[in-house]
């Protein structure tokens, strides 16, 4: 998944070291609380040698669970999972996006409807406890024995739509359809139920043409562009910065760097 989820060129990984950059296989069953274990574990490793680790990324929820942690839920029963995955392949998702909600309306109009495995790790966490997943998530912030200083980076919408149309078009002169049709016989697996993939394989089974699949990547990126938005504003702890910014950015964090030595 190289171009797909635009791992960064090979000059720029050496540049400085990079960490959970192709760690895992498609095959391998990961989630955001293995993630968090991860991280916090690299962490003691890296801050045991340098006094900053930069974070960066898209993902909303795997930035937070760094960041404040995540609810202790109960684990989930394999043959719960495989059961409701099963159910999932054979009566379709919009089957069970009116179980879950049914079981949690209130989750139901947060979650991304066209995420499969969001939808099945709620209703898993209904069907175990009996109580709607919603109501067992506290969202409180864990303490970490670290100081974050968390930077958000916008731009106009015109323009950062147009970088994003520009970004897929230069993905697709790269050989993402070629990644993709290599990827094709494993289209089941969460892992590449991602944009970028999902419309290239709706390509290849006949359901629309090449170019309408480019444009719907271009459209689910933007749209994930905004989700992306939505959820980083409601965080008061971000400060927002036009790219192009970098003095002041860079003044923010010696300004920062000062506090913290007060």
């Amino acid at each position: 998944m190289q171009i797909g989820t635009a791992v960064p060129e090979e000059k720029i990984l050496q540049q400085v070291p990079h960490h959970f950059i192709q760690s895992n296989s498609i095959f391998e069953s990961y989630n955001v609380a293995m993630f968090e274990a991860d991280v916090l574990e690299r962490l003691k490793r890296l801050f045991a040698i340098h006094p900053v680790v930069l974070m960066t990324g898209g993902s909303m929820l795997y930035i937070d669970v760094v960041c404040k942690g995540i609810d202790d839920l109960p684990d989930v029963d394999s043959e719960l999972r495989a059961t409701l995955m099963e159910r999932m392949k054979v009566e379709g998702i919009e089957r069970m996006r009116a179980e879950l909600k049914l079981l949690d309306p209130v989750y139901y109009h947060e979650v991304d409807l066209q995420n499969p495995v969001r939808i099945i790790h709620a209703l898993e966490i209904c069907y175990i406890t009996g109580k709607p997943f919603s109501s067992q998530r506290t969202r409180t912030a864990k303490q970490r024995n670290f100081n974050i200083l968390k930077i958000g980076l916008n731009r106009d919408r015109t323009e950062l739509y147009d970088r994003i149309n520009s970004r897929v078009d230069e993905m697709m002169a790269a050989g993402l359809e070629t990644e993709a049709r290599n990827l094709y016989p494993y289209r089941e697996l969460n892992t590449l139920n991602t944009v970028g993939y999902r419309e290239l394989f709706d390509y290849f089974d006949g359901n629309c043409s090449l170019g309408e699949a480019i444009e719907k990547i271009k459209a689910n990126s933007r749209k994930y562009a905004r989700k992306q938005l939505t959820w980083f504003r409601k965080d008061p702890d971000i400060h927002w910065f036009h790219p192009d910014q970098q003095a002041e950015i860079l003044e923010l964090i010696t300004d920062y760097k000062l506090q913290i030595k007060d």
